[in-house]
């Protein structure tokens, strides 16, 4: 994920570098600016994304471990 933060705001920082002749360089900054924050709001997201899923699969991995137990008790 730092790689894909970095390497869009190289790119984004290109692309005001170089600037056209009908933008101005301000305009271009507030753009880079939303963009950045864009990609920081949805890095956000998959972190909270990500933190659900590994409470899921802890709580799935706690169920077969109790089931195998379980399971394990009725064949004796």
């Amino acid at each position: 994920m730092k790689i894909f933060l970095a390497s869009v705001i190289a790119v984004l920082a290109l692309l005001v570098n170089s600037g056209s002749a009908q933008n101005p360089a301000a305009e271009n900054e507030q753009r880079l600016l939303a963009l950045v924050q864009q990609v920081q709001g949805q890095q956000g997201q998959i972190a909270a994304n990500q933190e659900k899923l590994d409470s899921k699969l802890a709580e799935v991995a706690e169920a077969i471990r109790v089931a195998r137990i379980f399971a394990g008790r009725g064949g004796k």
